[in-house]
């Protein structure tokens, strides 16, 4: 099939030279029963990959299933992957199929994999290498003919590293990589995305299109995208039903562009290695910005309290400087000093922050991800990651 057929059948706008390679892998791995990894950033577009796989293949008559692994809790998982028996646990007053039995012959895609808790990556593995699973619950051992792609958005190799995902699962889900661009990285393909997204919001709500004066289309292409493709989808359909004109300048499009990502302050250096325009915009470095600005209006607030001191009353635990004049401790009373540049640790600092958003709301998970910048699946990893109570 030639690329220009595949791209028109799944509905994939783009010419990008990184595009075109990964939509050849996934045409040429199809036919085979290869698993697949699929990498790239939140929001490229990883589960189309694995429905043109699936679609191309010769299990396309077969079920396909996609799986989200990081918005299933821990403790239930295996049994949505694998089945449990009736009374395997609290709860389960039934038997159950897993996906692995229910899809077999067909092609299971897993996305977030690298979620998994280390438990399910062995049961995984095993499903991997013979074929074979075992429901919560049983002994008996069970047969599956399951295609496995998997997708993730975050660095495999950094969580090995860190202890967090198998080695051995890691090859095995790597046979055959697949890494979509992220949207900065087709800067031809954003114009013409958007004029698209345009044309059917206009069809939907019936309406005439929008359209993009040059420095508005200057400034789309010069924007980190930190959403990929569907932050780009959704500020379409916000300027074709919000937008004054419809002829759109760069004035009038700025509104529209999240201002807390375009401020001087957030923009994070460029990776090392990669282009001018390679920002890193995860929901964890942004995190981070906002704990090191934390840290600066505490080391802020020390100073103006020690520097303030000299306005104090007496107190038995100060005496004057010989020389200064300004209030110095005691030897003895060196605990009540606050040093300026006391050197703070940021994971305790983000556990800190964590903590008292889940207090203010209640344990709503939620709101406390909303109030935090980051997505409910990102809080729910970072609990697990510092043991806090659920």
């Amino acid at each position: 099939m030639e690329l220009q057929t595949l791209k028109n059948r799944f509905g994939i706008i783009g010419n990008s030279p990184e595009l075109n390679h990964a939509l050849h892998t996934a045409q040429q791995v199809a036919p085979t029963d290869l698993s697949v990894l699929i990498t790239g950033e939140s929001g490229v577009g990883k589960e189309i990959f694995s429905q043109i796989i699936h679609q191309l293949s010769t299990r396309k008559h077969n079920p396909f299933i996609a799986v989200n692994c990081g918005a299933i809790p821990e403790g239930t998982i295996d049994s949505e992957l694998f089945g449990h028996e009736k009374g395997s646990f609290t709860g389960a007053h039934d038997a159950r199929k897993g996906y692995f039995e229910t899809v077999n012959g067909g092609t299971i895609f897993l996305d977030e994999v690298g979620e998994l808790p280390h438990g399910t990556q062995a049961r995984l593995l095993r499903v991997l290498e013979t074929q074979e699973f075992i429901r919560v619950g049983s002994s008996k051992v069970q047969k599956t003919n399951v295609r496995v792609i998997a997708a993730t958005n975050v660095s495999l190799l950094e969580a090995i590293s860190r202890g967090k995902f198998r080695e051995d699962l890691y090859y095995r889900l790597n046979t055959v990589p697949i890494r979509v661009p992220a949207l900065r990285e087709r800067p031809e393909d954003i114009a013409v995305l958007f004029r698209k997204f345009c044309l059917d919001f206009a069809d939907k709500y019936k309406m005439d299109p929008v359209s993009l004066e040059e420095d508005a289309k200057k400034l789309l292409v010069e924007y980190p995208w930190p959403g990929n493709i569907r932050e780009l989808k959704n500020i379409a359909e916000q300027v074709s039903v919000l937008s004054k004109n419809k002829k759109v300048t760069a004035e009038e499009l700025t509104p529209f562009l999240p201002g807390n990502l375009r401020g001087p302050g957030l923009l994070l250096a460029p990776k090392e290695g990669g282009g001018g325009n390679a920002f890193d915009f995860s929901e964890r470095e942004i995190l981070y910005k906002v704990l090191f600005d934390m840290k600066n209006d505490l080391n802020e607030l020390k100073k103006i309290v020690y520097g303030s001191m000299g306005s104090l009353p007496a107190h038995p635990s100060f005496q004057p400087d010989d020389k200064s004049g300004q209030p110095v401790l005691l030897e003895k009373d060196k605990t009540l000093e606050l040093p300026v540049d006391q050197p703070l640790s940021l994971a305790e600092m983000e556990k800190e922050l964590i903590l008292k958003s889940l207090k203010k709301h209640k344990n709503r998970r939620r709101n406390a991800a909303k109030e935090l910048g980051i997505s409910e699946r990102t809080l729910y990893r970072k609990i697990k990651e510092y043991n806090l109570p659920e």
